[in-house]
Order: structure tokens, then sequence, then C-alpha cells
């Protein structure tokens, strides 16, 4: 397996990142390679990152193979539905370059054979392109919402076929904050009763919809059960890419979306109409 592969595997295995579903410590750490079959690996309390790669050097193909099913494990993970999507979905885009991916078959991780192609008619990067607009005027929404939402949808596809990828990434954010206010102000008292619903600290009260900031709203959709752990995640990803519309914040933080990004964020924003569909219409 490639180098650069098995230090990818090393940085989730310790959850530096805060997509990554668990954050392992030293100890932790030996532990896990404990439980992966693996008690010779004890941390010893250098790099960690560092350290994990070299002990993934020195396993054969059946240790290795031990530690890739250990990671996206339900066991591992304490049977958490949204933590297994997420390092289900995290490790197998580290593997794909290696041809092969992991399932879960019932309770027990498999490996599966997958083709590979980076090439510009590729099916793997055709799928990045969206879906069918979802029919977001069946979804409830407020008057007129769910037309400008299939607007700006068929919008964003224009903007990335004509490589404009930070008006769609622009685009695609507003269209993720368009459907969580949506959400919010059909089921208001259940936004407004979530913990972390944003309070006017002058006021002393939960503050009116239209003053909430898109990182609100996700965290509040995530903390009623709107929105899955995965996709909480990635929407702050695509939150941080939206606030791009300031010219300063894109000078700053030297951000410029391309082709690749776009991709990324139109899963994105399928999985949360995906996610909030299903509150709309069964909500």
């Amino acid at each position: 397996m490639d180098e650069n592969t098995l230090n990818n595997i090393a940085g989730f295995i310790c959850g530096n990142d805060e997509n990554h579903p668990v954050y392992r410590s030293s100890s932790k750490i030996t532990e896990f390679f404990g439980r992966a079959g693996l008690p010779q690996f004890v941390h010893d309390g250098s790099t960690r990152q560092r350290w994990i790669l070299d002990r993934l050097k020195e396993c054969n193909r059946e240790q290795l193979a031990n530690v890739l099913k250990r990671l996206v494990s339900p066991r591992e993970y304490g049977g958490d539905r949204e933590a297994i999507k997420s390092a289900l979905i995290q490790i197998n885009e580290i593997l794909y370059v290696e041809g092969f991916k992991l399932k879960l078959v019932g309770m027990e991780p498999k490996f599966e054979t997958i083709s590979v192609d980076f090439s510009e008619d590729g099916d793997e990067i055709e799928s990045l392109k969206p879906l069918p607009a979802p029919n977001f005027l069946a979804l409830g929404l407020e008057s007129r919402v769910g037309e400008i939402l299939k607007n700006r949808w068929d919008e964003a596809q224009r903007c990335v076929d004509a490589e404009a990828y930070l008006s769609a990434t622009i685009i695609m954010g507003s269209m993720l904050e368009g459907l969580l206010l949506g959400v919010c102000q059909r089921y208001p008292s259940v936004a407004n009763k979530c913990p972390s619903a944003p309070k006017d600290l002058k006021a002393g009260k939960i503050k009116n919809f239209a003053n909430w900031s898109l990182s609100e709203m996700i965290d509040v959709a995530h903390q009623v059960g709107w929105l899955g752990l995965d996709v909480k995640k990635f929407s702050h990803s695509l939150r941080e890419f939206r606030n791009l519309i300031h010219p300063y914040e894109q000078m700053v933080t030297g951000m410029n979306p391309d082709s690749d990004t776009c991709g990324i964020f139109w899963l994105v924003v399928q999985a949360a109409v995906n996610d909030l569909a299903v509150q709309l219409k069964n909500g």
C-alpha cells in the first residue's frame, strides 16, 4: 500500500481532524491496536501520526486488513450509526486510490474491489455531477421558497458547467441556508427549544430565525436530529467556502474552489436535502 495512503490512515486513527469520528490519545491508540489484534503496538509517547505510520509499515497484509476492518467496525463506535457512517465514508475515500473499499455486511466489514478511473469520462467523476433537482415544491416550505431553491439548483449547475466554481459554491451555500431556515420556520417550537438555539443576550430570549447564522442553523439542525453527524460536519465546510462571498475572506484564507470542490459540495447539498426531506415529509 502506498505510503501516502498509510499516512492518511494514520491521521484517521489519530482523529486530529474535527471531521474524524474519534480522537485517540496516546493510551487510546494503544487500546485501538489491541482491539485490532496488535497488542504488541504500545505507543511510546512520540508524535502520534508518525509513530502510527511506522507501525502500519511493519504490518503484513493480514494485520493491515484487520486494522482497516476495525476502523469501520460498528463495535469500534459502540453502534453509533452516524460515527459508523462517517468512518466508512472517510476510510473509503482514503482507500479509493488503492482500488478497493470496505462495506458492512451486517456487523462485519468486508473488502470489495472497485474500478479506479480519474479520466474526465470516468464513472466516478461523472457521479460527482448533481442529481436532478429534488422536488422542492413538494416539501411544503414557505410560499415561493421551493421555486427559488429549484432555480438556484439549476443556476449552480450552469455555474459549474461554465467553470465559475466560486459562484457555484456560494449558491450551494445559499441553498443549504434556505433549506435549514425553511425547516426551522416550519417547526419553530422544535428549533427554539434546542439547547444550542442562539440567544439574544440583551433581550434574554431566542433570536428570531432571520438573525440566525448558517453555523447556528447547522448545529441546531443536527442536535434536533434533522441532519446526520457527517452531513453536519461537511455542511460546516460548505459554510466556510460560502463565506468567500466576502473578497477579504478569500484574500485571508487563500481558498479557491475548483471543480473537485464543487463536486464535493454538490454531494453535501444532496445529503442535506435527503436528511431534511425526511423531516419535511414525515414531520
